[in-house]
This record gives C-alpha cells, sequence and structure tokens, in this order.
C-alpha cells in the first residue's frame, strides 16, 4: 500500500503523489499569538508533527512551514488592554507557543515565517489580484476579494455562495461589492498604533487574515505545493479564502487539504473565544509533557478528543484526557518495558531504532491515512510479546520486540529510549532524588548529633558513590550533583 490521506476538498481517501519525487512542501497554520497556547493548539501541532515524520521515514525530504499571525485585531486589542505594545504582547505570546511546542517534542518547522515579516509578498499578490479583476479598493487601505468572480468559490468547503453568510470584514463605507467579499487590506481604525500599518499602492493599512498565509506558502513552496494543514475550525473562512485567492491570482497553491480535529469540552470547541481554553502551561504543571503528547498523538488525527474534568469521568465515561491517567499508564509501561530490556541486553541504539524495519502491518497502518489506533494494537502486542520473553529468558527476542516498539513509537515522537523522555527529563525522578538525599541528610544529621562519625561519614560516602557531594556549612548541609567523591570525612573535619 501507497500513502492515502483524506483529502478535505476532495471528500476521500487519496493516493499521496508529491510534486517532485522525494520530496514533499507541506505549509501548517500556525498560532495567532493573542494568547498562551491551549491544549487544542497542541493538538493540530502534534498531529502534523507526526505526518512530517511519517512521511521523513517513508523515504522524503520534508520542507516544512508553520507560519505565526503576529498581526490582527485582537492582538491590537488585547495589547491596548495590557498597557503594553502589540509587537511585545505577539512576541511574549510567540514564546510561550514555542516553549510549549519544545516541551511536547513537537521539531521546530524549516521555517517559521511570521505575517509581519512578508508584507511584500502580500503587496505583489494583491497586485496580481487587482490587475487580474479579482480584487478591488473600496477606499485607502482597503482591498476586498471579489468572491462572485470567482466561480469555483467554496468548493473546498462544498459551499455554494449564495448560501453562505457574509464576511465579518467591516466595510463602514459600504463600498463592497457583496457582502460575502473578504478583506485583503485594511486600513487602520481610529486609535490603532501607526506602528501596526505599513504603506503600499493601495493605501496604508495592514493585511487580512487570509492574504499573509497564501504569501507566505509561495514565498518558502511555492505557486504549487502538496499539503496544506491545519485545525478543522480553520477549513472556512481561512482555508476556503486562502484557495480561492491564490488560485485566482493564477497559482495552483496545495494538491492536498488536511485538517485535524479539535480537543472539545462539553462537546464544544475548545478556544480561547469561549473561555474553555486549558492552558498547556496548566496542564504541565500537573502532568509529564510526554503523557500530554501521547494522549494526543495516539487517537486518530481526525477524531475528536473530548476533555473530562476528573470528577466527570466515570466507569462507563472515561476521561479520554481528563486526568491523563491512562496515557500515563500507558507510557510507564512501554518506558518499563524498554529499561528493562536494556538491562539484559545491548542498548538499542539511536541509529537502530532510525534504521529499523517496521513489520508490515505497522506500515499499513500509518499509510492508511495515519490509522495510529491500529499502530497502537501493534506496539501493544509487542509490548506483550516482549514481556513474555523476558520472563521466559529469551533475551534476544525481547530486544526485538524492544526494537520495534521504539521503532514504532519514534515515528509518533515518542521513543521511549530517546533522552528528551528518559528519567532525568522527568521531573518526578527530580523530586523523588530530593526526598531520598533529605531523607539520608537528616540521618547523617542525626549520626553527627549523637557523636557518631563512623556513620556520619558512611552515609557521606554513600552518596559520593552516587554521584551525590555533600557540603557543610553553617547555615547546615548542602548537596549537589558533583565530580569525585569528597576527601573529607565528617570525622576529620569534626576532631
Amino acid at each position: 500500500m501507497t500513502l492515502r490521506l483524506f483529502d478535505t476538498a476532495a471528500r476521500a481517501l487519496r493516493e499521496f503523489v508529491p510534486v517532485t519525487p522525494g520530496h514533499v512542501g507541506m505549509y501548517v497554520c500556525g498560532a495567532t499569538v493573542q494568547s498562551p497556547p491551549h491544549i487544542g493548539h497542541m493538538r493540530s501541532a502534534v498531529a502534523f508533527d507526526v505526518l512530517a515524520r511519517w512521511l521523513e521515514r517513508s523515504g522524503h525530504q520534508v520542507t516544512l512551514i508553520r507560519n505565526v499571525t503576529d498581526i490582527d485585531d485582537k492582538i491590537l486589542a488585547k495589547a491596548a488592554d495590557a498597557g503594553t505594545e502589540w509587537w511585545a504582547w505577539a512576541a511574549l505570546n510567540e514564546r510561550l507557543f514555542t516553549e510549549a511546542y519544545d516541551a511536547l517534542g513537537v521539531r521546530r518547522p524549516t521555517y517559521e515565517p511570521r505575517a509581519t515579516g512578508h508584507v511584500p509578498d502580500m503587496i505583489e499578490l494583491m497586485e496580481r489580484l487587482v490587475a487580474r479583476g479579482h480584487a478591488y479598493r473600496t477606499g485607502p487601505g482597503d482591498v476586498y476579494f471579489d468572491v462572485r468572480s470567482w466561480p469555483d468559490y467554496g468548493s473546498l468547503t462544498n459551499q455554494r455562495l449564495d448560501e453562505l453568510e457574509a464576511s465579518d470584514d467591516a466595510d463602514d463605507s459600504g463600498g463592497k461589492r457583496d457582502p460575502r467579499d473578504f478583506a485583503l487590506w485594511k486600513a487602520p481604525k481610529a486609535g490603532e498604533p501607526e506602528t501596526a500599518s505599513w504603506d503600499t499602492p493601495f493605501g496604508r493599512g495592514r493585511p487580512g487574515w487570509h492574504l499573509e498565509c497564501s504569501a507566505m506558502a509561495r514565498r518558502y513552496l511555492g505557486a504549487t505545493f502538496d499539503i496544506h494543514g491545519g485545525g478543522l475550525d480553520l477549513r472556512f473562512p481561512h482555508h476556503e479564502n486562502e484557495q480561492a485567492q491564490s488560485r485566482a491570482a493564477g497559482d495552483d497553491f496545495a494538491r492536498y487539504w488536511l485538517h485535524s480535529a479539535w480537543v472539545t469540552q462539553g462537546g464544544t470547541k475548545m478556544s480561547k473565544s469561549l473561555g474553555n481554553g486549558l492552558l498547556v502551561s496548566h496542564v504541565l504543571a500537573e502532568h509529564r509533557p510526554v503523557v500530554l503528547r501521547l494522549a494526543l498523538a495516539t487517537v486518530h488525527y481526525r477524531s475528536m478528543i473530548e476533555w473530562t474534568e476528573p470528577a466527570a469521568a466515570t466507569a462507563d465515561a472515561p476521561a479520554t484526557l481528563g486526568t491523563l491517567a491512562e496515557a500515563g499508564a500507558a507510557w510507564d509501561r512501554f518506558a518499563g518495558f524498554v529499561q528493562r530490556t536494556a538491562e539484559r541486553t545491548a542498548v538499542i541504539s539511536a541509529e537502530e531504532v532510525r534504521d529499523a524495519v517496521l513489520p508490515a502491518a505497522v506500515v499499513e497502518a500509518f499509510d492508511d491515512d495515519l490509522n495510529i489506533p491500529v499502530v497502537m494494537a501493534a506496539v501493544h502486542e509487542h509490548l506483550r510479546e516482549g514481556n513474555t520473553a523476558l520472563a521466559e529468558g529469551r533475551d534476544a527476542d525481547a530486544r526485538a520486540h524492544a526494537l520495534v516498539v521504539r521503532a514504532t513509537l519514534d515515528v509518533l515522537g515518542l521513543d521511549p529510549g530517546d533522552p528528551r523522555w528518559t528519567p532525568a527529563s522527568d521531573e518526578r525522578y527530580g523530586r523523588a532524588l530530593d526526598g531520598l538525599v533529605a531523607a539520608q541528610l537528616e540521618q547523617r544529621a542525626q549520626a553527627r548529633a549523637e557523636r557518631d562519625f563512623a556513620r556520619a561519614d558512611a552515609i557521606r560516602a554513600g552518596l559520593a558513590d552516587v554521584g551525590v557531594q555533600v557540603e557543610d556549612s553553617a547555615d547546615g548541609a548542602r548537596w549537589t550533583l558533583a565530580g569525585p567523591a569528597p576527601t573529607t570525612h565528617d570525622q576529620e573535619g569534626l576532631r
């Protein structure tokens, strides 16, 4: 089987054939940096990270573009409410998104362009649209796309133009030719900072939301590229408008459209506007990043994930993401098996994981529109057989199963042997270490108080043997993870 992907435009599975054999150009709509990220944002990021990983595993070179929308109405409004510059507000939230991506192991894109850095590309696109009769100016700084000039408008989402509601891009002058025409360029509003607008041949203003993605996709991927991705909520109007303006300007644009489903609460899409966004920072304060990634990555990308608060979870309706307990338990089983196997056999190298031949059933599942539930069923089967092999002393068989588990999970960004996810990166281990050392130091302090210097020496030496260096001061003992064991003994220091 070759890779098949569900194309939103075709509303069907299509065999994936890249424009250039061996190369894939993919554009994914990234963050509008008006607020910190919630887990709904991470759902899309993880889904397309997995797709890029599978494409690379399948032998393709992937150029991934993920944009940053760093100028829009909400950014300006929220920055004004906070009493800060709009660009500073955008930069702050962009950093928070980057930290969230990094925490969940979402790899950096090939390029991550900002809208404000591509105004010349947007001007050029507008000029082509105006010249072709698909865009018009209503006043200084206001430019609109004429939806009736493009007969194919609505094809991406299978909608008829006459059934669509008016665009929410206001035109106070009443100069729009059709209520459904959407803004390419927007004149400054009263009270907006001068820095939030740019001079163009059509007047001073700032970009409309849809224009920027078409311009940046063309800039980095060319007039025709392979995959355009994003969250399900972006199909209309954003992606519909992108496709219309790009094709009206003469570009073929994206050949496949992929959309990831939402994280919902009570059946409602998680979003900032509804006030039900669960911030990534709040989730990661209570849960390991790897567990959140596992919960997001192992559901089919086109299936909704319902967030259920812990108190609402029942035996009949368990929390999918509520407590993350199921994902945490699964991760511990994967990591525990890999660790036990490593203790009994030769360590599996990163190169072995990279070059491993995946089972045919796993390859077929990935090629079937990233059928991750089937992939995970195979992982659990190899986990079961690997644990049985360990119990029976068949270490070579256990290692073979561990390699399959690691290599398969690696496509999901979840290799238990990856240093990113090893115990040293887990905060629980830090807390456990701190507690264990503190208990040892308390016993040492008691021994010293009882003038049992031999016992105090033994405790300090035991800690040094495992790389914990103890230093005494007027404020008490302090410890650090350091190099060689100290040579000064407690008994010598006190006599």
